[in-house]
């Protein structure tokens, strides 16, 4: 249900609103009965002219009721859109974006299209160009400077306008999000995207556990999918609850769009450790960095390997993340912390199985737990294979070694889509791409990684979709399989519910659509501007030395056990 808009109010007042009549000074006061009077001013007809006058007002209040509900200025939404039903089609798993050109969900397909019709061509200077860079310690980031300080006072004009100002300004509400995108030099943005474009065809790189290059790319491409719906144009944009702002003391965050995963698996060690520097000079150099210290500026380093030489320089910055491992192999403490990190899903590697996937799946559904992926993993990954010992050779089980290829993308996806429950353990990091490939599949994720920590989690409720079970009992022979055996079968059925009005939360798409991953992240970054403007506002007041700045350091690494 909607709330008529301010102008439809104004409407309505016209036709409705109590008529005042002026009295001479001789006549004020005095009582004039009403019984037995007769109009002398009307002719016999006037019944007949007000009747016509009330349908004509009904008619046009309802015209312009229905007129601005339609639109999308001002009016607020009453029903919590997470509660309602959804209908997924094949062609749109949104279904309140139906009437625009079918959204996009494919990285591949995505970027060919953003850059044969908005990108610039491939730039001569290629990134590989950085190699002769020299290392560039940036100066203290802190240091008052005038137009650090012009900016900081400018900033805060505008902030103080949106506190004071009209609440019915969409510009003044606490849920947008004003973000300013640097515009940086092609080769820390368009050249990547043209290198992985121009080289996704024709390479076979594979990691050094086997895992193919530009797969793994598109699996954290998230950087992608941010910054191209910031930079489409607003007549192409779906999102209303971050807007771009074109100048810095509009801005609440600043985004950095450096592609660190590209750089990191495309380019080689040295021209990327070159190219990483270039992008922490450039990027420290702003003013806007060296007003907060970075505080405000967000910088996606989706894969856990990405911009690692240099990111200590950028601790303050909030970090896009797969999850929050800080055993010193990924993150060194201090780096990584909830308040102001947001944690981002992975992009899944199967394809989103809709409603009618969903229901000609349900009966297919023969086996119990699927597992597919590396067996053999570091750090809480080793759980894998104790794994692998404790389920050996049961019943409705099905382990597979495998990994992120085209054929192992069609026998994960077929595996998932035929199985009742989906094991997600823990990798070399506390997360794994396995677990939004069974949400989008409809299969029951079973969480076994004791420090993971999810995306979304102060909006969503996992407990709705997933089965959470310790590191500790899972290894135990016939523990785990005892265990799924014993839920309900009502349990089981709301659950699939849920994984299907879920699944949209977990896929980006051009144009971002709204519940989207793209929508997800916004409402999560509104939900931490207060603390942010908290902690910058005291690094800027602060005495030098007079003490250290409050942060959540202390939370333990990834300690999920092998037992």
């Amino acid at each position: 249900m909607l709330v008529p808009c301010n102008q439809s109010i104004r409407w309505i007042g016209v036709f409705f609103r109590p008529q005042r009549h002026s009295l001479s000074p001789q006549m004020a006061g005095k009582h004039f009965p009403t019984g037995g009077l007769r109009s002398t001013s009307f002719p016999f007809s006037s019944s007949l002219a007000v009747t016509s006058l009330s349908l004509l007002a009904l008619f046009l209040t309802f015209f312009f009721f229905f007129h601005n509900n339609s639109s999308s200025s001002r009016c607020l939404l009453i029903s919590d859109p997470l509660d309602s039903p959804l209908h997924l089609s094949k062609r749109n798993p949104n279904p309140s974006s139906d009437a625009g050109p079918p959204p996009e969900y494919s990285f591949v397909a995505s970027l060919e299209k953003f850059l044969t019709t908005r990108a610039p061509p491939f730039s001569s200077s290629s990134p590989a160009d950085a190699a002769g860079s020299q290392s560039v310690v940036p100066d203290d980031a802190d240091a008052p400077t005038a137009a650090a300080k012009a900016l900081d006072d400018s900033m805060w004009k505008e902030e103080t306008e949106r506190l004071y100002g009209d609440p019915l300004d969409p510009w003044s509400a606490p849920s947008v999000v004003r973000v300013y995108v640097y515009d940086m030099p092609s080769k820390f943005t368009y050249d990547l995207l043209w290198l992985f474009r121009n080289t996704y065809k024709e390479t076979v790189n594979l990691t050094s556990n086997g895992s193919p290059v530009h797969r793994l790319i598109e699996q954290h491409s998230i950087d992608y999918w941010l910054w191209a719906d910031l930079i489409a144009p607003e007549s192409e944009r779906i999102l209303k609850n971050v807007i771009r702002v074109h100048r810095q003391e509009e801005a609440e965050l600043f985004y950095i769009p450096f592609f660190t995963t590209i750089s990191y698996f495309l380019l080689e060690k040295q021209q990327c450790k070159a190219l990483y520097r270039e992008a922490l000079k450039w990027v420290t150099d702003q003013v806007a960095w060296k007003r907060s210290g970075g505080r405000d500026h967000i910088l996606p380093v989706h894969h856990p390997w990405s911009f690692k030489s240099v990111r200590r320089f950028m601790k303050n910055a909030i970090w896009l993340l797969p999850d929050m491992d800080s055993t010193g192999n990924w993150y060194k403490p201090g780096q990584v912390w909830l308040e102001k990190d947001l944690i981002l899903p992975y992009v899944p590697n199967v394809d989103f199985c809709n409603s009618q996937c969903l229901h000609d799946a349900q009966s297919e559904r023969k086996t119990l737990i699927f597992f597919r992926g590396r067996l053999k993993r570091n750090a809480g990954g080793k759980i894998r294979s104790k794994l692998v010992e404790a389920l050996h050779n049961t019943e409705g089980v099905v382990v597979e070694e495998g990994s992120a290829g085209e054929s192992g993308k069609a026998a994960a996806q077929n595996g998932m889509r035929r199985s009742l429950f989906c094991l997600s353990p823990a990798g070399d990091t506390p997360s794994s791409a396995r677990l939004f490939d069974a949400i989008v599949s409809g299969c029951i994720p079973v969480i076994v990684s004791d420090e993971l920590e999810l995306p979304f989690e102060g909006i969503l409720d996992y407990r709705k979709i997933a089965l959470f079970v310790s590191s500790k009992d899972a290894v135990q022979h016939g523990w785990l399989i005892k265990f799924l055996k014993n839920i309900d079968s009502r349990q089981i059925k709301e659950m699939q519910i849920n994984i299907a009005k879920y699944s949209r939360h977990f896929l980006y798409s051009s144009p971002a659509q709204p519940l989207g991953a793209e929508d997800m992240t916004w409402r999560m970054i509104a939900g931490k501007l207060v603390n942010i403007k908290l902690q910058t506002r005291r690094s800027q007041r602060t005495v030098e030395g007079s003490r250290n700045l409050c942060t959540c350091e202390c939370r333990p690494g990834n300690i999920t056990r092998v037992f």
